[in-house]
């Protein structure tokens, strides 16, 4: 799992050892469509973005003191806030957020921030939800792929691998 304070060029770089493309990341990324953060992961954005005592500058406004309001300097870290405007909903409006600086993670807004061929991709599927689709089936398939010399795993919490299974001995 990336870190939250990922920049883009430093996501590019971990996808592409697992030979998935700028366009895979920017579209598996989108599975932030739905699902909450904490505030552990974002409040240096919000008090000292790269270490300059100052928010993140690519931060719309108004989206700031929403997460200045969830998330306070000395707050609960582990308080969440939805990833998008439209938590519950697999859509395109995770990256029309992105276009609008209300990404909730450093890791995701950088797709937009940076200038680079990710932006190319947030602003294609955030007019084209069908293009997105497309591209997530791609990219999720791909990694499926993938071949770890391990067996997959739903994991129960995302930052956590699964403990392995208890086997339970009968007696008789």
């Amino acid at each position: 799992m990336p870190s939250p304070r990922a920049t883009a060029s430093a996501l590019i770089d971990l996808f592409s050892e697992f030979n998935l493309s700028v366009k895979d990341l920017v579209a598996l990324s989108g599975s932030h469509s739905i699902g909450n953060g904490r505030c552990f992961s974002i409040v240096f954005r919000l008090y000292n973005q790269s270490g300059t005592g100052r928010p993140d500058p690519v931060m719309e406004p108004k989206f700031r003191e929403k997460l200045d309001k969830l998330c306070p300097i000395g707050g609960d870290g582990n308080v969440t806030g939805d990833l998008d405007s439209t938590p519950h909903v697999f859509d395109n409006q995770y990256f029309k957020d992105l276009v609008s600086g209300r990404g909730f993670l450093n890791s995701d807004q950088t797709l937009y921030s940076s200038n680079g061929t990710t932006r190319e991709y947030v602003q294609q599927f955030s007019t084209d939800q069908e293009a997105f689709f497309k591209a997530f089936v791609e990219g999720m398939v791909k990694m499926g792929d993938l071949q770890s010399g391990r067996p997959g795993e739903i994991r129960r919490n995302c930052r956590i691998i699964n403990s392995p299974p208890v086997e339970i001995l009968m007696k008789s």
